[in-house]
């Protein structure tokens, strides 16, 4: 018997549950290191996720959101592609006459006419280098592009209840106070800017840094701070927030997701043209003795233009380049372009301008319906604020002490909000119109206008209204206006000097008055 047996090792060693253990303590180590590398797998594909959700969050503070801007903006301006994918979508929006507002007229007995202030508002000059005219129009759409937000910001005077319209740098709006209840509601924005003045006596420009805060458009609590954190709420005007892409309070500008895409089309534009470039330096290949091949050559960098003859033995030859294996094909960087078509939601074929060699004709002029139902989309964001904002003008002229409309405000029973409301319950309904989308045959609209017509069912003045937008007519308001009596009845372009003048009389008017519109 030697030691171990005498101790009792051996038999230890041989015992059936120690080799049990000992199996399972090996198959538990095998698992944790498949559990390791597993785990680590994850932890790998979740630092990448980490990555993008941190870049995320710095693209969205007020340091990442005001980078993305200044980029969206030089790219707008510096980069081709997005310049003209701005400008397609604007076209689409805005052009081919904008919106058109109509609202009341007050032709009608005891109603008020609250088209006229609307129009004040619209045809404002102030008010049109602002918001409503056509240049203002591209600079919305352009703003919306490039940095998401639009701040409209509200002026009305205390007696007349006019209302000045304005739009503030979204640089300068740092930060919206919101209703803690609802995000969804914003209560006032936070203005940080450079005042400019200019002494009286001096002459000296001096600027200075303010912070402001303004309420929010429909914001009218019962008690009106006068300072939020040590700075002035101005409660003279209102602002107005339009937001595209939104992510938290804030927007993102459509011109975000194209720009890597439009950077890596233009480095594909410009290594295909350093491509040609190189292969168009090298055009003929020239071959023979030495002495006669120079002076060959010689005599084709003597030839003053193209056309010209050049005299060689028959020992020289010359040769095009072959371009075989070179590749010029500038039409492969296409679907770079068509990413940065999709961010903007336009058909590529017209963001290239290059209808006829990347698409068919038919095609590239008209809109699918998936362009078409996101044109429309962004023209109701725009309706939208449209919409807020002329419904404050119809309020300040009713609450204004010499405002021009009648009203008061009175508790919805059912929401429990205060609204304003007109006298005598008038109309204060505002409808927008649109140009279509497509570009529609006008004599098919006009034919339909007619067929229409024919049935009898048509008021004159729809029937006209109709026909003056199919003809492109661009003020149809003012062109109604001329034949319309002062009771808002239509006056037929047809009827005799005397017909009106009997007519008149009939309605107990004068028929002088009558056969002067005639």
């Amino acid at each position: 018997m030697g030691v171990l047996d005498w101790l009792g090792l051996r038999e230890a060693a041989d015992d059936p549950e120690m080799k049990r253990l000992k199996g399972e303590v090996e198959t538990l180590s095998f698992r944790l290191e498949e559990s390791y590398e597993q785990l680590s797998r994850m932890f790998s594909e979740d630092a990448g996720w980490s990555r993008i959700g941190e870049q995320t969050e710095r693209d969205l503070t007020p340091e990442g959101r005001k980078q993305a801007t200044q980029i969206c903006r030089v790219m707008a301006i510096a980069n081709p592609l997005i310049a003209r994918a701005i400008a397609v979508r604007t076209g689409y929006i805005h052009g081919n006459g904008g919106i058109g507002v109509q609202a009341a007229d007050g032709k009608e007995s005891g109603t008020q006419d609250v088209n006229s202030v609307l129009q004040a508002f619209l045809d404002d000059p102030g008010n049109r280098a602002a918001f409503t005219g056509h240049q203002a129009h591209e600079e919305w759409e352009k703003k919306l592009a490039t940095d998401g937000n639009v701040y409209a910001i509200l002026f009305t005077n205390p007696q007349t209840g006019f209302v000045r319209v304005r739009t503030l740098d979204s640089l300068e709006v740092t930060d919206i106070i919101t209703n803690p209840q609802d995000a969804s509601e914003p209560w006032f924005y936070r203005r940080d800017y450079e005042e400019t003045t200019i002494g009286e006596r001096t002459s000296r420009v001096t600027t200075r840094q303010k912070t402001v805060w303004y309420p929010a458009l429909g914001y009218t609590p019962t008690r009106r701070m006068p300072v939020i954190d040590g700075n002035p709420v101005d409660w003279s005007a209102a602002v107005h927030h339009t937001a595209v892409n939104k992510v938290g309070k804030y927007g993102l500008g459509d011109a975000f997701p194209a720009i890597p895409w439009a950077r890596a089309y233009t480095g594909f534009l410009d290594d295909w043209a350093k491509l040609t470039k190189a292969l168009a330096r090298i055009a003929w290949k020239l071959s023979g003795k030495r002495s006669t091949a120079q002076q060959a050559r010689a005599a084709l960098n003597s030839l003053p233009e193209a056309g010209g003859v050049v005299g060689m033995d028959p020992n020289t030859q010359l040769e095009a380049v072959p371009k075989t294996g070179a590749t010029i094909d500038a039409e492969s960087g296409r679907p770079l372009a068509t990413m940065v078509a999709s961010a903007f939601g336009v058909p590529v074929t017209t963001l290239l301008s290059d209808p006829g060699q990347t698409g068919a004709r038919a095609v590239a002029e008209t809109l699918n319906q998936p362009t078409r139902l996101t044109m429309q989309g962004r023209r109701d964001v725009a309706q939208e604020t449209y919409r807020a904002i002329l419904n404050h003008v119809i309020d300040q002229a009713v609450l204004a002490p010499q405002g021009p409309l009648k009203g008061g405000i009175k508790v919805d029973p059912y929401t429990q909000r205060q609204e304003v409301v007109l006298g005598n319950d008038d109309d204060r309904t505002i409808t927008f119109t649109w140009p279509d989308l497509d570009d529609v045959d006008v004599a098919v609209i006009t034919k339909a206008i007619v067929d229409a017509d024919a049935t009898g069912k048509l008021p004159p003045l729809t029937t006209m209204r109709l026909l003056l937008r199919a003809l492109g007519e661009r003020d149809v308001d003012e062109t109604l206006e001329q034949w319309t009596d002062d009771d808002g009845n239509f006056i037929d372009p047809t009827t005799s000097a005397g017909d009106a003048a009997v007519a008149a009389f009939e309605r107990g008017e004068d028929p002088a008055d009558a056969i002067k519109r005639q």
